[in-house]
């Protein structure tokens, strides 16, 4: 999605350009759901002349996976002190949908409820067909395409509340774009570097070939008994090189700029702004 204008459209991206769409009434939503079917093309702008919001604007909780690559789930079992126990299925969790900001923003993060905001670089998964019970050999059919998304964790509420959900459910906190890069263009999900960079410097840099569950063994697990729907988002889980396993542990900072980069996909940036926040 794009704001050009004045007007809030969907478009296609072709290198340079933003191609809206020629219905002024068609959402993100309905092409996610009809495959791209219904997109007309419409005028041409430069893509400098446009600003990106986020690609989609989910209707219910972001599903996540948690230690999904064997090294991160190393690094955590190092800094906490306990011995490495992987389980035999994905562990899932959800962040609000309130999270989900764009491309290119200020993301504000409030230091009164936390000191530790953490980065977590990661493949997101945009479900494009209504599914259940799917065979893992059938699952990458369900995709409709893929973007970058930044799991930005508050460490300590993490820990205080137990369940993971608090902690990753802060407003803003799942950068997620800078837009979709459709199944069909992306080919193989699990053959991409994925780097995350504070400032400039790395801080992480993996491939998605390191997934302990690979993006369809995601899908199948979590559609058992749950419907997946189009315009569903999953993120697939960060690779080694969090902050908080470091040693010594590093955090956000006010005015640090954070590069969340997918190979064949490209780069979702934004700063962190860490004010005290009174509420809306």
């Amino acid at each position: 999605m794009i704001t050009y204008s004045g007007r809030t459209s969907a478009a296609r991206i072709e290198d340079t350009t933003a191609i809206l769409s020629a219905d002024p009434d068609l959402t993100l939503d309905e092409i996610v759901a009809t495959s791209n079917e219904r997109f007309l093309d419409g005028e041409h702008v430069p893509l400098a002349d446009v600003t990106l919001l986020a690609p989609l604007q989910p209707k219910k909780n972001v599903f996540c996976v948690g230690r999904n690559y064997l090294a991160h789930a190393e690094e955590i079992t190092r800094a906490r002190g306990i011995a490495l126990d992987l389980p035999d299925v994905p562990t899932f969790f959800t962040k609000a949908p309130t999270t989900v900001v764009a491309h290119n923003t200020v993301v504000h993060m409030d230091a009164t409820l936390s000191q530790m905001y953490d980065w977590e670089a990661e493949l997101a998964v945009v479900i494009g067909k209504r599914c259940r019970d799917i065979a893992e050999s059938d699952a990458l059919d369900a995709v409709f395409g893929y973007c970058c998304m930044n799991d930005i964790s508050a460490r300590d509420l993490q820990q205080k509340h137990l369940q993971w959900f608090k902690g990753k459910s802060l407003d803003e906190s799942g950068p997620l774009g800078p837009w979709i890069v459709t199944a069909d263009e992306l080919g193989d999900p699990q053959q991409l570097q994925i780097v995350c960079r504070i400032n400039g410097v790395v801080k992480q840099d993996a491939s998605t070939a390191h997934m302990i569950f690979p993006v369809a063994r995601v899908i199948a697990e979590l559609s058992q008994g749950l419907t997946l729907e189009p315009g569903d988002i999953i993120a697939t889980g960060t690779p080694e090189g969090v902050g908080f396993a470091r040693n010594p542990p590093e955090f956000f900072r006010n005015g640090d700029t954070v590069e969340v980069e997918i190979e064949r996909i490209g780069v979702l940036k934004n700063t962190i702004s860490l004010t005290e926040t009174k509420g809306i």
